[in-house]
């Protein structure tokens, strides 16, 4: 499901016809460390550091921003503001729940029950917006909800007790399907760059908003995780972005999508050594199922229905770092 590349622009690459995949192999470690840099932010809730994501993110794209304004103006009419608004609000919303969710559960875990977003997104086209999708999807979502089920299963069998972390998790995969389904009709009135920064601002103040309402701390924290804070924002979300964006204007979205299904499988190998979060058998191969099956929904969607009605000329910022394989 990750949006077709636009028209390719003259580059170093035709020189270097490696680049393209150094960007997409560094995009993929890039946005693979989310879930840790939540979780070595241990001092700080969830929020707080979904929160200082986003604002890095804001502050470190607003001169690109502004760049693209003086060149381009904002789009089409102000009217259509509220989808990038709306976009921002299911963004803090995903990010809140997922990283709460990365606290109180394992990162594996709450990083596949995340991926289930491309699901919601098929379903809801194909239930709301009559979209024909392919036998290679209903099998898919069939793969990837056994795969779910034995995730959550055998983490019930390991901690008999309900989980609330998967719970958020999964509910997460919610929000980033709303998300994804707003902006796929906001890129259609806004160009890459004025939309992802119009996102980002909104949900760096609706996250302010939720830590203030929350009385959650918002300083004083340990060196280390501030330090975590900038790495989130810097690394998984800006170089992320432009890592994934700089490979999607090189290379068919059909080698781009699947292979971003390597992210999950990265994250959950690094939270081994990283966080000391060993898998069980049960767990291993109910996220192979659940890879499986997200692989076939990305290989049966049809790329065209995900797509801003103009390509622009800049290499395109993906709607999200990931492009539906996480995360945040």
């Amino acid at each position: 499901m990750t949006p077709a590349r636009p028209a390719d622009t003259p580059s170093k690459s035709h020189h270097r016809p490696w680049l393209p995949y150094l960007a997409l192999l560094s995009g993929i470690l890039a946005l693979s460390l989310s879930s840790l840099f939540v979780r070595w932010a241990n001092d700080a809730p969830g929020p707080v550091t979904a929160f200082y994501r986003m604002a890095v993110a804001t502050v470190a794209f607003a001169p690109l921003f502004m760049r693209e304004v003086r060149r381009h103006g904002l789009g089409n009419t102000p009217r259509w503001l509220f989808l990038p608004l709306l976009g921002g609000c299911f963004t803090a919303l995903d990010h809140t729940t997922w990283s709460i969710a990365l606290h109180e559960t394992r990162i594996a875990t709450a990083t596949l029950m995340n991926n289930l977003a491309p699901l919601w997104v098929g379903l809801f086209a194909a239930l709301i917006w009559r979209e024909s999708l392919r036998g290679r999807f209903w099998l898919g979502l069939a793969l990837t909800l056994s795969g779910a089920t034995l995730v959550l299963g055998s983490d019930f069998i390991y901690r008999p007790q309900l989980n609330r972390g998967n719970f958020l998790a999964l509910g997460s995969s919610l929000f980033y399907a709303a998300y994804f389904l707003t902006t796929q009709r906001g890129r259609e009135r806004f160009p890459a760059l004025v939309y992802i920064f119009m996102v980002t601002a909104t949900a760096s103040l609706v996250l302010l908003g939720i830590n203030l309402a929350s009385a959650q701390p918002l300083s004083g924290f340990a060196p280390s995780t501030y330090l975590a804070f900038l790495g989130a924002g810097l690394i998984s979300q800006v170089i992320g972005y432009f890592s994934v964006a700089y490979a999607l204007g090189h290379l068919p979205a059909s080698v781009v999508a699947p292979t971003m299904v390597a992210q999950p499988v990265l994250t959950a190998l690094m939270a081994i050594p990283l966080a000391g979060e060993p898998l069980n058998l049960t767990q291993i191969l109910g996220g192979i199922v659940v890879l499986s099956g997200i692989y076939l929904v990305n290989l049966s969607t049809p790329q065209a229905k995900h797509q801003p009605a103009a390509a622009e000329s800049q290499p395109e910022i993906p709607i999200h770092p990931s492009n539906l394989e996480r995360q945040p």
